[in-house]
């Protein structure tokens, strides 16, 4: 479970913020985090009025890089995720922006700066929640789940980074992850004695739900009732 303002914990940003360093340190980022608070959005999914516009990543030899949004972007997000999406053994970092216009769209970012996005959902305050990220089909390629419009559409989307680019390679409504005013997203993804599971609710919020995806499609099935975050986590935790 992912909570507001928890990257925090990944790294304390250094003072100064300039280029990337030596080449492979830059490549191994060790932390990241959301700075920059603006009220330029005023959606509110997450319980607040504030939002964030740049990201802060830290790299294994110590320096530090800021990149900063458009006055029309915002992270509208819990907390950037890092994850190896390119398999090259370095984490990239998993963000939500939004635009004030089109709404949320799903980023990748490196040590450059942006790698890879989803279209936006293409309408003010339309917002996705992240699930998360593993090799769903097991072969050997990294997925990304998140909801899209976890309060209205209610669908679970899969992409995969081939190519340079994020391609979507399978869909499922019926699904949710997030509550309106919540600062934290229920589920994501377990693995039960190799099974790789992305783990869900249902659209009335009382039952959860776990979905596979076998490459080609993605089957769910209900394993419980929904009590409230203990439940999650503990079908989180194969119990």
């Amino acid at each position: 479970m992912w909570r507001r303002g928890g990257a925090l914990a990944l790294c304390l940003v250094a003072a100064f913020f300039g280029a990337a360093a030596a080449a492979e340190g830059a490549r191994d980022i060790t932390g990241a985090s959301y700075s920059a608070p603006t009220t330029r959005y005023a959606h509110g999914v997450l319980g607040d009025d504030i939002e964030y516009g740049a990201l802060e990543l830290q790299f294994a030899d110590g320096s530090s890089r800021r990149f900063t949004l458009p006055e029309n972007l915002v992270f509208e997000d819990t907390a950037p995720r890092l994850a190896d999406v390119t398999g090259d053994g370095f984490p990239e970092v998993i963000t939500v922006e939004s635009a004030l216009a089109l709404g949320a769209r799903l980023t990748i970012w490196n040590s450059d700066g942006r790698l890879a996005s989803t279209p936006h959902i293409g309408q003010s305050s339309r917002w996705l929640a992240p699930v998360g990220t593993a090799d769903l089909d097991g072969d050997g390629s990294i997925e990304i789940a998140y909801i899209d419009r976890p309060h209205l559409a209610r669908i679970l989307r899969i992409w995969r980074f081939e190519g340079g680019q994020l391609t979507e390679v399978a869909q499922k409504s019926g699904l949710t992850n997030h509550q309106i005013g919540q600062d934290f997203i229920t589920g994501g993804i377990r693995d039960c004695d190799g099974t790789t599971e992305i783990i869900t609710v249902n659209t009335d919020w009382s039952r959860i739900v776990a979905s596979r995806f076998d490459g080609t499609k993605i089957s769910s099935r209900e394993i419980g009732a929904f009590n409230g975050s203990s439940s999650v986590d503990r079908a989180l935790a194969c119990n």
